[in-house]
């Protein structure tokens, strides 16, 4: 069995990479990688508190936030789809097309 502390420090280096991605990097695809990393850091932490604690709490909770995530990355790649038709580059500081 994998102890806690173990799996707390991989979603905490997970996380801190997906932060890192999200805040370096300007390709908006690249972002939205990021931030499923993100949630798949906080997907481990619930797992690991799930099994630390014996309850089954942690993997409902996973459930919703893969199902969160499948939603954030469906929407969130159609608005770049319909911002690339128009403008084509998907890098982030060149979103401009939302200002009046």
């Amino acid at each position: 069995m994998v102890p806690l502390s173990h799996c707390l420090i991989l979603s905490a280096t997970m996380f801190s990479i997906g932060v890192l991605g999200v805040l370096i990097r300007r390709n908006a695809i690249v972002v939205f990688m990021s931030i499923e990393i993100m949630l798949n850091a906080v997907n481990i932490s619930l797992i690991a508190f799930d099994r630390y604690m014996n309850q089954h709490d942690g993997q409902i909770f996973s459930f919703m936030v893969i199902a969160v995530a499948a939603a954030e990355v469906s929407v969130g790649l159609a608005i770049v789809i319909a911002v690339f038709r128009n403008k084509p580059t998907v890098n982030l500081d060149e979103f401009n097309l939302m200002k009046w």
